[in-house]
């Protein structure tokens, strides 16, 4: 299993549609920053057969430091939650499906 960072997307999605980089870049940028702003709303992201972003509020809870065995209060916090779609399943189980 190997990492691939924004800079390979941008560089392999370039390639592949004969854009320049600089254009693939700024439109993914632009992409993730809409993704950001609209989870800050609390609004639910929804791209079909890929997945669902939305986000849930974790509640607080008392944790335990291991070293010192103290007691600690986390407060509660807002998460984002991921649910694969149909087509990311099926393809990363090795899957054939038709789009």
């Amino acid at each position: 299993m190997s990492t691939i960072t924004k800079k390979e997307l941008v560089n392999q999605i370039a390639q592949n549609t004969q854009v320049k980089n600089m254009l693939v870049k700024a439109t993914i940028q632009n992409f993730l920053d809409e993704v950001i702003s609209e989870l800050a709303k609390s609004n639910r992201l929804e791209f079909r057969d890929f997945g669902v972003f939305e986000t849930k509020i974790r509640a607080a809870r008392t944790a335990q430091n291991p070293k010192t065995l103290e007691r600690v209060q986390v407060p509660a916090k807002r998460t984002v939650k991921f649910k694969m779609g149909r087509l990311m399943k099926h393809r990363i189980n090795g899957q054939n499906v038709k789009v």
